[in-house]
Order: C-alpha cells, then structure tokens, then sequence
C-alpha cells in the first residue's frame, strides 16, 4: 500500500509536524518534489508531496500559490523552516486551511533528502508488494487453468484475488458465476454487453466499479469483475492475467468439445448402421461409459442454440448424447428419461421422443419411432411424447394437422354444402356407415333411420363426391378425412 502523508508524518525521526489538512493526511504520496518556483505546475503530475523553503514566498504571495498547488492536485506540501522563513508564513496557512490541502512543517534539523529516501523506500516496497503479488495471482490462476478447475475455478480464484465477484458472458447470458449470487448483476450488465464489440469498458454498477472485458476466442465471450473499490495496479493485471488464460482454456475446451462432438456422431452412425458392437467398443476406449442395455432412445427437436445447451446440460447425465442433423440423440438406460427431460425442460424450446426399451441390435428401428415422436412433439407443441403415444394415434399421427384439414376441406365440401340446406345428414350417414364396414342394416338401426333411406344417402353422397364409394381406397380416404 502506497505511503500516506499520515504515515510519513508518524515517522518520529522526521519531526514533522501536521499544521493543516487533517481531512487529507490519508492521501497517497506518489514521489517528493523540491522546488523553490512560485508556479511549479508545469512540472508535476498529481500526488506529489512538494518540499520548499518559501524562499521566493511571503504574506502577500502566498495565498495564490498555494491555489495553484491545488490545481496541480499534489497531495501536500512540506515547508522547511529555520532557513528562508523561521515559521510558515500565516497567510499560507489561513489559505491552505481554506482549500483543504495538507501542510507539514520540516524542521531545520530534517533535511529534504530524508523524505525523500522516505517515501522512495515506500514507493519501492510498495512496488516489490505489487510484483509478488501479480506473481503469485498468476501462478494460481494458471495452475487453475490447466488444472481440474477449468473456466468456473479461474473465475472462483479471480474473485478471491481481487475481493470481488466475476462473470462470464456467452454473448450476453452467463455461463459462470463467482460467487453463484452474483448472477443477479447479469440482467443489469445486458446493455452494456451489447454495445461492447472489443476492448474494456469501466462502468459504475450499485456503487461497485465493473471492469467488462472481451476474450480472444472464437465464440464472442466477455470478462465482466465486479469490486467495491477500483481496481489498483496488481488488480488490474491479475484481471488481464485472468482474461489471457480464460482465452485460452475456453479455445481449449472448445476445440476439445468439437473433437468429443464428432466423435459421439460417428459413433452414434456406427450404431444406426447396426454396428453397435464396434461403436460400443471404441467409446469405452475413448474413455466414456457405455449405456447400460436395454436402451430408452430419445430425440429433440429444437433451436441450434437449444440443442448446443442441451448436449452441454447431458454432459454431467448418464447418458450418450450426440447431434444427429437437426436433432439431438440421447440414449440411456430406462431411468434416464427423467433427467433429459428434466434437462430439456429447464432449456426450453425443445420437443422430444422417446422409444424403448430397445436392445442395441434394434437401436435403429428405436430411433426411427423416437424421431416421428419427436415430429408429433414438435407439432403438438409438447416436451415428450413416447412412441407408444404417437403409435396409438394411427395415420393421422403422420400427417401435419394443417395439410389433413385441408384435405378434408377439400374432399367434404359438397357434402357439408348439401346439409346445409337441410336435406339430410350425409356427413353424418357417411360416418357412420363407414365406421360399421358397410353393413346397412346395423348403421341404419345406428342412426334411426329405416335402410333403404340410409342407400338413398349413400348413393347421393357418391354422387356429389363423384367417387365410387366401394372402393376399398376411396373409403379410406374418406375415413381419414372424416377424422381430420
């Protein structure tokens, strides 16, 4: 920590003595300066303890220097006494009492050289603290990196080095968190994040200084730390420590998860090309866990940005997951279905199938029943529907709601137009008629109505439909389109 003027005053063998600016003495002194000019401004950078005698100083001239002592921003003057003045001169006083600004008295028997030794062995310590301590951050941080701790323990140590919070950001969501309650900031950085391309931005956020800063990756990622009071010297090369190796673990854990991607889909078409031997085989080599046997085989359908989340989130499951196309394929052993559901379910925008249980031999034709359950899903707007389900629904379960109504549109039209006019129930007779195969005598009794009547119906419908309605064909059709 840097020397304050408090500090340096403490020191009993300087014999200084505090004449004014008792609000000020916890100033830092950056360096000392000697000089006798009246208007040393020129030569100053702000936070220096400036040394004089007065030797060009009096009552009258004061007042004005010490004004432009202030606007030089130093953090205090020592006035040496015994030589040019036997005391500092009262006008000086009465000003720099006014302006707030800090005035020690140094004693005949102190030389300037003392003080100056005195803050520069300061400066120096200061310094050598600062060195060792980026040092060390660096060590733990990279030794974090490349260890077990990956990108969420770069951030847990970064947030202890700096005594602060640190975040995350894919775009604009957070991905990690340190600690986890500080994702509640995440929301209030959004705008920010949005107008930062590249570089660093500095922000005052609920009274805490924010550092937001971009990584060298592939994906547009951002560094966001949070501190209550801004960051000094070592802190801010921790945080540009912190974000050389977030780059780097992240490229890493990228390139890693793409070569992990590829491998999983190759193994999952080994699999669908009825090779589930070899495939089982080669990812117990590669170091993951073969599902155990019998299979429940689930697919989603949704967003790109849903189905990266979504394999991500499968990681930590016991599961194999791989992308397959536009789908994700998950498969697992019966009592996985829950936690991938659970995962879909927390990600949102997915919709899913699910088939099962299947042996490996049979993997492919599980996943072909999984992935017309997940098109039912989809169209459903559910989150799962198994393939029983969708099996059970017949062929109208195959076909897009939308297409089969219009076709039933089509098809109904003359027969709809003819009730109304209220000349009978020909969509009704039809109906039933065919739900009882043909047989006149059950569908008549069905409907009330004696068999001759319900022919003269069925002989109408024929004529407006302009089908022959014994054939086996085009009563199917119009079953399907009665249903739809």
């Amino acid at each position: 920590m840097a020397l304050t003027l408090r500090a340096l005053a403490a020191d009993r063998p300087l014999g200084l003595r505090v004449l004014t600016g008792d609000d000020g003495l916890d100033r830092p002194i950056g360096w000392v300066h000697p000089t006798e000019l009246t208007d040393p401004q020129a030569f100053l950078e702000g936070g220096e303890l400036l040394l004089t005698t007065g030797l060009a100083l009096d009552e009258e001239t004061s007042p004005a220097y010490v004004r432009r002592l202030v606007e030089a921003a130093v953090a205090g003057l020592g006035f040496g006494v015994g030589l040019s003045h036997d005391s500092v001169p009262r006008s000086l006083l009465s000003t720099a009492a006014e302006v707030g600004l800090p005035v020690l008295e140094v004693p005949r028997e102190t030389p300037f050289i003392a003080l100056t030794r005195a803050v520069s062995r300061a400066v120096a310590a200061d310094e050598y603290a600062t060195t060792v301590r980026i040092g060390h951050a660096q060590q733990e941080l990279t030794r974090t990196a490349v260890g077990k701790g990956g990108p969420a323990g770069v951030l847990r140590k970064l947030a202890k080095l700096v005594d602060g919070w640190a975040l995350l950001f894919e775009r604009t969501t957070v991905t990690e968190a340190a600690p986890a309650s500080a994702r509640a900031y995440g929301a209030s950085l959004r705008e920010e994040l949005e107008r930062l391309r590249t570089g660093t931005r500095v922000i005052a956020l609920d009274g805490e200084e924010v550092v937001l800063q971009t990584l060298d990756t592939g994906t547009r990622r951002v560094l966001a730390v949070g501190t209550a009071t801004p960051l000094d010297t070592a802190g801010r090369h921790i945080v540009n420590t912190a974000v050389s190796v977030l780059s780097l673990a992240l490229e890493q854990d990228r390139a890693q998860a793409a070569a992990r991607q590829a491998l999983r889909a190759g193994l999952l078409e080994l699999l669908v090309g009825g090779q589930a031997e070899l495939a089982l085989r080669v990812l117990a080599e590669a170091g993951g866990e073969p599902p155990r046997a019998p299979w429940s085989v689930l697919v989603f359908l949704g967003s790109p940005a849903a189905r990266r989340r979504l394999l991500a989130a499968l990681e930590s499951e016991p599961v194999f997951a791989a992308r397959r196309g536009s789908s994700v394929v998950a498969v697992g052993a019966d009592d996985a279905t829950g936690p991938v559901t659970e995962a879909a379910l927390r990600i949102g925008g997915l919709h899913g199938g699910v088939a099962g249980p299947v042996s490996p031999a049979d993997f492919p034709a599980g996943l072909e029943q999984a992935e017309l359950a997940a098109q039912a899903a989809l169209a459903e707007d559910k989150i799962l529907v198994s393939a029983a389900e969708h099996t059970g629904r017949g062929l109208l379960s195959l076909i897009e709601p939308s297409v089969a109504q219009a076709f039933a549109r089509g098809v109904l039209t003359p027969l709809r137009k003819h009730d109304e006019t209220g000349r009978g129930d020909l969509l009704g007779s039809l109906r039933c008629w065919l739900e009882h195969h043909g047989h006149w005598d059950i569908a008549a009794a069905r409907l009330g109505v004696h068999r001759h009547t319900l022919r003269n119906r069925i002989r109408k419908a024929e004529e407006l439909l302009g089908r022959d309605l014994d054939s086996p064909g085009v009563r199917a059709e119009l079953w399907v389109a009665l249903q739809a």
